[in-house]
């Protein structure tokens, strides 16, 4: 009887001891579930500053009459051309190619003048092109190579907080290469902006497979630059923008384009549309 006893005292203690351990496990669960209610989301406003090179990247999820203006080919020159650029009244997003002379010195002036810079990574295109040999990422490199490339890129310009590619038209069509520039931006938490230099990229859909926020060009500004033409692409680019709530435009460091701009922009402003960065409307 006494066995017996002490049996089902040694039943209940462990019993006791069971329940004592669920109920602790139970408040921590709903500890951290409501902390992470709590717990503030990170939202970029749209601030003077742009983001810092090590920054989380937010994303804003609703846009109305939206238009991110990018601009690609800083790097070449530090001239009044590309201070005009600098200057504009919204927000712009300037693509520096890496290794050129001014890149370095024009990235910290973008940035200085509070906006934002991204690298404008040199991939090989379709068709026979020349110039920035040293960091262009090639269907026939090794993966370790591309990485490495890339990676000098971002070091060259650590202003940078996301890429968009230049030119590119074949290796943005090869899911490998651009797989291995998915890791390392996903790695070094940078953004990638897919220029559609062709119609067979694979980089917006690679990229959003590997988590890397992400957006797509939808005008070119100024593949003609006549005066016309580019206002006649800033039209489209207003179009899209007012019919989906948001259009991102590419355009290029060009007198032209640049006085386009500044006529412009005053206008488009009354009309309602809002001028964001690219690091804000990524996803």
């Amino acid at each position: 009887m006494i066995n017996s006893i002490t049996k089902y005292k040694r039943i209940i203690w462990a019993l006791s001891v069971t329940i004592v351990i669920l109920l602790l496990s139970n408040y921590s669960a709903l500890r951290k579930l409501d902390l992470a209610i709590r717990a503030p989301v990170e939202k970029i406003e749209p601030a003077e500053e742009p983001a810092l090179k090590d920054s989380v990247i937010s994303v804003v999820t609703e846009t109305v009459n939206t238009i991110v203006l990018v601009i690609d080919d800083f790097g070449y020159r530090n001239d009044a051309i590309s201070d005009g650029f600098i200057n504009l009244p919204v927000p712009i997003t300037c693509a520096v190619l890496p290794g050129h002379s001014q890149s370095s010195r024009i990235a910290k002036k973008v940035v200085n003048a509070g906006k934002e810079v991204i690298i404008h990574m040199p991939m090989q295109s379709s068709v026979a092109s020349s110039g920035e040999d040293g960091f262009k990422l090639k269907t026939g490199m090794t993966s370790e190579e591309i990485e490495w490339r890339l990676s000098e890129a971002l070091s060259d310009i650590p202003e940078a907080i996301g890429i968009n590619n230049h030119q590119g038209s074949k290796a943005t069509s090869d899911k490998r290469v651009m797989a291995v520039v998915a890791s390392v931006l996903k790695n070094n938490n940078k953004f990638f902006l897919d220029s559609r230099t062709s119609s067979k990229t694979v980089a917006e859909n690679t990229m959003r497979s590997a988590g890397v926020p992400t957006a797509r060009r939808h005008i070119f500004l100024d593949n003609d630059l006549n005066t016309e033409n580019i206002l006649s692409q800033l039209d489209k680019l207003v179009e899209i923008a007012e019919k989906k709530g948001l259009a991102i435009g590419i355009g290029h460091v060009k007198r032209n384009t640049l006085e386009v701009l500044q006529k412009k922009i005053p206008d488009l402003i009354d009309r309602g549309i809002e001028f964001k960065f690219l690091s804000q409307v990524v996803d």
